[in-house]
């Protein structure tokens, strides 16, 4: 979603601090200026465009989903209220999980309205603080520890639900509950089927392919590494996706054992059906260039896509076994 389509309706703040014993509800919507509406559409942006997110659909058990199903816009406030109460709950019983201000968000997008969940998980910091005493000022530094994340961060757990057929976009963070690991947003507070994100389905699938390489070829195979990393990103430029099946053909084609070691490692996760297809670029910008080191100490960083232009840059294998890099044609240099 771009921020400028994002028309925010209503905003409401629930305090969920667990160190406070029970949640602060307010009974008032936001009053929000120009800068608090930038806020939380910045904010709504940058989650909804994230590739961590997951596409979820809810249980028919889910609590979340029947105060969805009775909600209006004139019960926006009590039904926030509900929703903040339940998440405090799970918090309060759990105390891995980091105390938070939930901004629950209603907003429209290209014609659909939307319920946003925003766990603003609190940062610390440190802040002035000026003291009066018998007509001096004394000021301090203090830390505070319940600032909220600035625009420019990230948020790691947000639901943005859509209102019309309730299918959730989803990101979550794993805390310890009952001393397991859990995504807990999706198990136990939203209760709804996730699927992997799309950055989760890539980082799958690149490491099948280097855990492959290592197999078969030596670790250091500098050529295989530039092959790989060019086929993934001819597959993003071409396309704007990954087809895991293509990727299997051009890079195991020629080798039915590391095509079956390939399908095995992916098979689990059920991805091969569907492509990949990122939406933030920088999910991908670790294609776009082979970092090399020699065991000399000199660090070379060439672009994919000119690897095996040999008017650009080449590789000469010496008599001794030893590897040269040539590059070629330097019209210009600068030093950083």
């Amino acid at each position: 979603m771009n921020r400028d389509d994002i028309i925010v309706k209503k905003v409401i703040i629930h305090i969920l601090d667990s160190s406070v014993g029970m949640p602060v509800l307010s009974d008032k919507e936001l009053e929000c200026g120009p800068d608090l509406y930038d806020f939380f559409r910045v904010h709504l942006e940058k989650v909804t465009n994230s590739d961590d997110i997951k596409q979820c659909s809810f249980y028919e058990d889910s609590e979340i989903l029947d105060e969805l199903n009775q909600f209006t816009p004139e019960q926006f406030v009590e039904t926030s209220q509900k929703l903040a109460a339940f998440l405090y709950a799970l918090m309060n019983e759990n105390i891995e999980i980091p105390s938070a201000d939930l901004a629950v968000v209603l907003f429209r997008h290209e014609e659909k309205d939307y319920l946003a969940l925003l766990k603003m998980n609190y940062k610390s910091s440190y802040t002035h603080m000026t003291v009066s005493d018998l007509g001096e000022n004394m000021n301090n530094i203090i830390k505070q520890k319940a600032l909220l994340p600035s625009e420019g961060q990230k948020l790691s757990e947000a639901a943005v639900i859509d209102m019309e057929n309730h299918d959730i976009m989803l990101l979550e963070k794993k805390y310890d509950v009952n001393g397991v690991k859990t995504n807990y947003l999706s198990s136990l507070y939203l209760k709804c089927h996730a699927k992997l994100s799309q950055k989760a389905r890539l980082n799958i699938v690149t490491k099948a392919v280097d855990q492959v390489n290592q197999k078969y070829f030596d670790e250091d195979n500098v050529t295989r590494s530039m092959e790989t990393k060019k086929v993934l990103y001819d597959a993003f430029e071409e396309q704007g996706s990954l087809d895991v099946e293509e990727v299997k053909t051009r890079l195991f084609a020629e080798n039915e054992d590391m095509r079956k070691d390939f399908e095995e490692k992916i098979e689990k996760y059920n991805i091969a059906e569907e492509a990949i297809k990122p939406v933030n670029k920088q999910t991908i910008k670790k294609f776009e260039r082979q970092f090399i080191k020699t065991d000399t100490g000199i660090e070379i960083s060439i672009p994919v896509d000119q690897y095996d232009n040999q008017d650009v840059v080449e590789f000469i294998t010496n008599p001794d076994g030893s590897i040269s890099v040539l590059i070629k044609n330097i019209g210009h240099m600068t030093s950083k």
